[in-house]
């Protein structure tokens, strides 16, 4: 890793892994353990199942992808859970980034995707950990109980291979397709993605859902956990 990329172990705006509560948090989830591998699979474990995974979560200012307030809050989609890890990585001296692609989920919810009008998800995002030389991809958006009553294996990371969607469920149903690799940052490009969801979902849609978010006080538009897959 060159030494420019000392930036990935930088706090910054909304990966704030100098917020002493994540510090705390860090050093508890790992325990003695000083292995980076084995630290980062303890880290993506502890966001996987922690925080759980919630699409109705607000998305549209810099604050709902700060790492603190997402642990505050216990709850988000992928971003936000993405930027969590990050910080947590950096925390533990782990080389830790952003990185996003454009997916298209074959089992979400009858709800969800009337909710956003497709099953192609845009601005998917996953943190990328700089173990034993090279850059790995983890995924810990879903927490194991929402993939048991999904039909899906919680996804697990060694810390070695990409952790990264199946794309079969148990029942060998399309899961998950990985369509394309958008990029990988250092913070969390917001205006990037309240664009790029402008652009897949239409301006009109974003906009009502920031609407509902403010009328709301913020309050998640929806119960994921309640709701389930659309062929069931």
């Amino acid at each position: 890793m060159e030494q420019t990329d000392s930036i990935y172990l930088t706090p910054t705006q909304m990966i704030d892994s100098d917020h002493p509560t994540l510090r705390e948090y860090a050093m508890r989830t790992v325990g003695n353990s000083l292995d980076p591998i084995d630290r980062a699979i303890k880290l993506f474990r502890a966001v996987r199942d922690d925080i759980r995974y919630d699409p109705y979560s607000p998305f549209y200012l810099p604050e709902h992808y700060q790492a603190s307030w997402v642990f505050q809050r216990g709850r988000s989609f992928c971003v936000p859970k993405a930027s969590l890890l990050c910080a947590l990585g950096r925390v533990c001296g782990i080389p830790s980034r952003i990185g996003f692609a454009t997916v298209r989920n074959h089992l979400a919810t009858q709800q969800l995707l009337d909710f956003m009008g497709s099953d192609l998800f845009v601005y998917h995002g996953f943190v990328e950990f700089y173990l034993k030389g090279a850059w790995v991809k983890a995924t810990p958006a879903f927490n194991r109980e929402l993939c048991w009553r999904h039909g899906v294996d919680p996804l697990e990371f060694n810390g070695r291979e990409d952790a990264l969607f199946q794309p079969f469920n148990s029942r060998n149903e399309k899961f998950m397709d990985y369509l394309e690799y958008t990029g990988t940052y250092a913070d969390i490009p917001v205006s990037a993605i309240v664009e790029g969801w402008e652009t897949a979902y239409g301006k009109d849609r974003v906009r009502r859902w920031i609407r509902m978010f403010e009328e709301r006080g913020g309050i998640s538009l929806g119960d994921f956990e309640r709701e389930n897959v659309s062929d069931e």
